[in-house]
């Protein structure tokens, strides 16, 4: 009887290790196809977005007023059109995704082609946002010197903006099938050229805003060019077959979806931007406004990681969601936060390190790298905040959930975060403090509720409206 009993406890805990490696290699299988997503997209969204930051930093050591002129443009003007440009190419990050899950590759090209239509349309229409930005910019209040440089810069932003209407939806295009390693290195050379053609056309020649702006719209399209001679060159077959007029079918479906997916990540995006325009109010605005942009873009900067994510989140649950495997998307969500979170540890323990020394990458003023040190533990929470609520973000994208994630967006940041901002800014002695204490109130919430969707989430249903949608778009060779 002893040997039995000491048999029977033998084969349970041979059963718990099977179990246990069992688990070990399944999350390390997970890891492996979401790094095979994320990594590309994470370098390749931190090198474009590096080179709007190395921008930043030419044109602050140019002129203190410049800087607060191009913090302006760049967290107002070309936020507001860049979120919903990307909010509006996440539509097709869903259907290409679901298409590539559910063996309809030959979709893809469509869903790409539809998305450049509807793009260009879209950014053409919001051209008055850069023509007008000094009047826009003096209509907000904001300081008349400031004003002026922000309208002069913003000029110099639309040959910038227009590769948005392609590198977005080609991104998302690449990623779906798992073939974005080639904008991982285009992005790369994009960066390493954009550093010297800015030392060349700023110092070289002396050609100061102007030459910074010239050398950020050429490195922005040397990225698109190259993702352009990738697809047509022959190394998508089986998604690329060509231009066709099937793109201007059924482009109503794909404006709903981009809408409600444009104002998911809208609101998400113009959340700091209005936060920026509280601090151009306060006393020493171009002190307050310079510090603030700075923040915002390290914090933006570490914020591309978690998008990284966010597209992984959206490629696998798409994946998983075409091929009708409910558990498997459950499992993927897991991995991404547990992976993600750490990631999110590691940089809240280097910017409170490291605090007060990253100013003076952007600037040379002391005022400016003091309130810079004074909002790095804000900045710290901040950071450590943007390495859950992208992933959840993305798991509603993979899911075509993109309207239910907007309404929350809308309260928790706009009924919630921003009003507590600014009565925390400008009724308590708090200020800029205050501001930033109150978006990450919103931002805290909205974690909150999202995690809360997600768990309740009925995958099985999630699977059979995937159906529907991929055969309703399906068209025949």
């Amino acid at each position: 009887m002893d040997d039995g009993v000491e048999t029977m406890l033998l084969r349970n805990e041979e059963e718990e290790e099977e179990v246990e490696g069992e688990l070990t290699q399944r999350i390390w299988d997970e890891s492996k196809k979401i790094w095979r997503v994320a990594l590309p997209t994470v370098v390749s969204l931190v090198c474009a977005f590096g080179t709007i930051v190395v921008t930043q930093s030419f044109v602050g050591h140019i002129s203190d007023i410049d800087l607060a002129g191009y913090a302006l443009v760049q967290t107002l003007s070309v936020r507001f059109v860049n979120g919903i440009l990307l909010g509006m190419s996440s539509a097709t990050e869903t259907l290409c995704g679901q298409a590539f899950g559910g063996g309809q590759s030959r979709m893809m090209g469509i869903y790409l082609q539809r998305s450049w239509i509807v793009n260009f349309v879209t950014l053409t229409v919001l051209l008055p946002i850069f023509i007008f930005g000094t009047q826009i910019f003096q209509l907000f209040g904001e300081e008349e010197s400031i004003a002026k440089s922000g309208g002069y810069i913003s000029l110099w932003f639309i040959p910038f903006a227009y590769n948005y209407v392609f590198s977005f939806t080609i991104q998302m295009y690449l990623q779906a099938q798992s073939k974005n390693m080639i904008i991982a290195w285009a992005s790369v050379f994009q960066f390493a050229i954009h550093i010297p053609l800015s030392l060349l056309l700023v110092y070289k020649l002396n050609m100061g805003i102007p030459g910074a702006m010239i050398a950020l719209s050429i490195s922005s399209w040397v990225l698109v060019i190259g993702e352009f001679i990738y697809i047509f060159g022959g190394w998508c077959p089986h998604s690329w077959k060509g231009f066709t007029v099937a793109a201007f079918k059924d482009l109503l479906s794909v404006v709903k979806l981009s809408i409600s997916s444009g104002i998911m990540v809208c609101l998400e995006l113009w959340y700091n931007s209005v936060l920026v325009l509280f601090a151009g109010y306060m006393p020493d605005s171009v002190v307050v406004i310079s510090a603030f942009s700075i923040c915002l873009n390290i914090n933006v900067w570490e914020f591309m990681i978690s998008v990284g994510f966010l597209g992984a989140a959206g490629v696998r649950v798409a994946n998983e969601l075409g091929k009708g495997n409910a558990k498997a998307i459950r499992f993927s969500i897991k991995v991404l936060l547990g992976t993600s979170v750490v990631i999110g540890v590691f940089f809240f323990v280097l910017c409170l390190v490291f605090g007060k020394k990253l100013a003076y990458l952007f600037t040379d003023d002391d005022r400016v790298a003091n309130a810079v040190s004074e909002l790095s533990f804000l900045l710290s929470i901040s950071i450590l905040l943007n390495s859950i609520s992208p992933v959840l973000s993305g798991v509603a994208i993979g899911a075509g959930m993109q309207g239910t994630v907007a309404i929350v967006n809308l309260v928790c940041y706009y009924l919630i975060g921003i009003p507590l901002g600014a009565l925390l800014g400008y009724l308590t002695t708090l200020e800029v403090k205050g501001i930033w204490i109150g978006m990450i109130c919103g931002v805290l919430i909205q974690t909150i509720v999202l995690l809360y969707i997600t768990w309740r989430t009925n995958w099985e249903d999630q699977v059979k409206k995937t159906s529907e949608r991929l055969n309703r778009f399906y068209l025949e060779a």
